[in-house]
Parts: C-alpha cells; sequence; structure tokens
C-alpha cells in the first residue's frame, strides 16, 4: 500500500447526480459528476476509467472501493453497488460500503448540535435518521433509521434539531418556519464525506462481503409494492 495512503475508488449514487472519485489516504484527488439526464449504468463505467487514466493509476494499483449505501434512488444504489462489486471481484480488492446519511451528517455547520437528516421515501413520508452531537468524542451519535411520515416526524422533531437531506429537494418548502436548515449545498452526499466515514474503518481492517453487501432500503421500491398489491389475494 502506498505511504500517502491507500488508493480508494468512491461510488455515490444515491442522489439525483451520481458521483464517481478517487482517493489516495484522506485526500479526494478527482471527481467526476455522473450526467444527471441518463441512467448511472451509461456513464459509470466510462467515468472510473477516465479518472484512473486522468491519475495515471492502474486498476490493479486500487487498494479498495468505497460505496454509498443509502437510502436513496433505487436505481442509482443497485447501480453503484453492483459496479462497486463488480470492480472489487475484477481486481480482487476490498469493498466497504458507507451508509449515506452518516456522510451527509458531516456536512453540517459546527453550530448544529442535534440533526435530522431525511429523504424521500414516497407517499408523504420519509427515510429519517436522527444525529447527536457528542462534544467529547468530536462525532456524531446516530439513531436507527427509519420511516415516518411527515407529518409525525414534524410533531416529534426536537425544537433545536437542524434539518438536511436529499429528502430537502422535496420538502424544504413545507417546512414550518423557524426550523433551522442546512445549507441547500450540503444536502446531498459528496464523496470527501463518504472518505470521512470510510477510510478510518477501512484502515482499521473493516471490510464487506461482495456477495452479500445490499442497499440500505426499508421498504420494497414502488414496482415492488404494486406488484406485490396486484398479487396478494
Amino acid at each position: 500500500m502506498a505511504e500517502s495512503g491507500p488508493h480508494l475508488l468512491i461510488l455515490e449514487t444515491s442522489s439525483r447526480v451520481g458521483q464517481v472519485a478517487l482517493a489516495q489516504g484522506d485526500t479526494v484527488l478527482s471527481v467526476r459528476r455522473l450526467d444527471e439526464t441518463r441512467r448511472h449504468a451509461r456513464d459509470l463505467a466510462p467515468a472510473v476509467a477516465e479518472l484512473l487514466v486522468q491519475q495515471n493509476w492502474k486498476p490493479n494499483e486500487m487498494h479498495g472501493v468505497l460505496v454509498s449505501l443509502g437510502p436513496g434512488s433505487y436505481t442509482g444504489l443497485r447501480v453503484g453497488l453492483m459496479s462497486a462489486k463488480t470492480f472489487a471481484y475484477a481486481i480482487g480488492c476490498p469493498l466497504l460500503g458507507v451508509e449515506t446519511f452518516s456522510a451527509i451528517a458531516l456536512q453540517a455547520p459546527e453550530a448544529a448540535h442535534r440533526l435530522d437528516v431525511i429523504a424521500d421515501a414516497q407517499q408523504e413520508k420519509v427515510y429519517l435518521q436522527r444525529f447527536a452531537w457528542d462534544d467529547l468524542a468530536k462525532k456524531w451519535h446516530a439513531e436507527a433509521l427509519r420511516i415516518e411520515r411527515i407529518s409525525d416526524w414534524l410533531a416529534g422533531r426536537p425544537a433545536d434539531a437542524w434539518v438536511t437531506g436529499p429528502g430537502m429537494h422535496t420538502y424544504a418548502k413545507q417546512l414550518p418556519p423557524g426550523i433551522p436548515q442546512v445549507d441547500p449545498e450540503h444536502w446531498d452526499p459528496r464523496p470527501e464525506s463518504l472518505l470521512r466515514v470510510g477510510l478510518p474503518r477501512f484502515l482499521g481492517g473493516q471490510r464487506d462481503d461482495v456477495w452479500k453487501l445490499e442497499p440500505i432500503y426499508l421498504r420494497a421500491s414502488s414496482a415492488e409494492e404494486k406488484w406485490q398489491a396486484q398479487t396478494t389475494p
């Protein structure tokens, strides 16, 4: 492994705009945004190849792959995870999944000591994960990820909790006045944040099974729910 840190491929496809990045140690060296108007599968493999050429790295010089696990876009997560698995298996390098909301929490301002990260779960529901800042440990402590109706979430939200996450693109205008919001530029996960979460785990020896790692969904997709409704007596 390079003295200045491992060569890592980072795949983030949970959001509306996918991103591919290369990092060495704790530094992101290059990032490629995937075309927002096309499916991630069409752009992801060429983007990875272009970044490797630009960095003058060969695929077999990569030490690991970090992939965003969601929650988020069903199609995007599946494409990203399958691409990460394929690359890791083909190269023979380790694979490590990173919880998307944990990365987003790192993008909140220092003034936030309580944080609600949300994503659209459709049908007037949100994926919700609540974080509390630990001043002593200098890190976020996360509650369990769950799905709640927007009305229930707002009714039970701590008054001092800031709000962020990709769900804000859909629901920010519906929030009552006075709720502290993270700046829109920090609502979506960035490769740098995925690296901040994943690198210590990677260096600590954590690895995921390329055959068993799955995205974080909590519920079936809309298509699966419709199919279940049609086939249930």
